[in-house]
């Protein structure tokens, strides 16, 4: 079993600056989004949000990725390389991934836009996966485990007859993008590693409207769902405070609480701002 990396709260609000550029990337990235625009496009404008303020971006290098945001179209679940040959086109759906760097510190998160519109079956895919990464967050207590986590995303997802990817998952956060320990989005409750103060874990339900089983494409980056069908991926970073609450670290909102929204509600600043009850 790998060490995870515990943190003080100082770090976290360390973290939460990292994650607040990040969030900040992605909420202005996604509005961009729309019929006509290219992935390189998108790619070139999340970087120049995160350098205005003096952020570097995450992924850009990261293991020789060469963009600054994952723009995966469709049936890509994870992954997908930025380009000027992918073109947005109504009807679509486009998975973001934006991570930025402050003071050495990773801000990692992820959410799926439509584009224009789309049907009602992919709509219920994108807010079903929404739903599963709050129910993944709601999980993450001192005290509860590891499998909590992923039990809570599988159920919201498999009660509406999707079916959550297995292959890719979540992680620690922190110095480096990827710590431990692996944050799966399926499971038992009651089992795994047990949630400690100081741990820090991005959340990221992947979630497809048709088989759960993938391929990487031949760039050995892209994943895609094997039969073709959409892919929704949500992610957000929290934190697990010397108190034992949750704390979001990806958000613009630096207290956000998600516990506080309604079930099904889009929220995350993103294509509405946050709503308490």
């Amino acid at each position: 079993m790998r060490r995870v990396r515990l943190k003080t709260d100082g770090e976290i609000d360390a973290l939460c600056e990292a994650g607040r550029l990040s969030a900040k990337a992605l909420r202005l990235t996604g509005e961009q989004v729309r019929p006509g625009v290219s992935t390189i496009e998108l790619d070139r404008f999340a970087e120049e949000v995160i350098r205005s303020e003096g952020g570097t971006p995450g992924f850009k290098g990261y293991g020789g990725f060469p963009g600054t945001i994952c723009a995966s179209i469709n049936d890509q679940v994870v992954h997908g390389f930025p380009s000027p040959d992918r073109i947005l086109h109504e009807g679509d759906i486009v998975s973001i991934d934006t991570g930025a760097v402050v003071d050495g510190w990773y801000g990692d998160n992820a959410w799926t836009f439509p584009v224009g519109e789309v049907s009602p079956v992919i709509e219920l895919l994108l807010k079903t996966t929404e739903r599963a990464l709050y129910a993944g967050m709601r999980q993450a207590h001192a005290g509860k485990r590891l499998g909590d986590i992923g039990a809570a995303v599988q159920q919201v997802a498999e009660e509406q007859g999707f079916e959550v990817i297995r292959e890719y998952c979540g992680h620690g956060v922190g110095r480096d993008m990827h710590e431990a320990p692996d944050v799966l989005n399926f499971g038992r409750a009651g089992r795994g590693r047990r949630l400690k103060p100081g741990m820090v874990l991005a959340i990221e339900p992947m979630v497809t409207a048709g088989s759960r089983l993938v391929h990487t494409l031949p760039d050995g980056w892209g994943v895609v769902t094997d039969d073709g069908s959409y892919a929704a991926h949500f992610e957000k970073t929290v934190a697990i405070t010397s108190s034992g609450e949750m704390r979001v670290v990806s958000t613009e909102n630096l207290w956000e609480e998600p516990a506080m929204h309604p079930e099904g509600e889009r929220s995350l600043g993103i294509v509405k701002p946050l709503e308490y009850q």
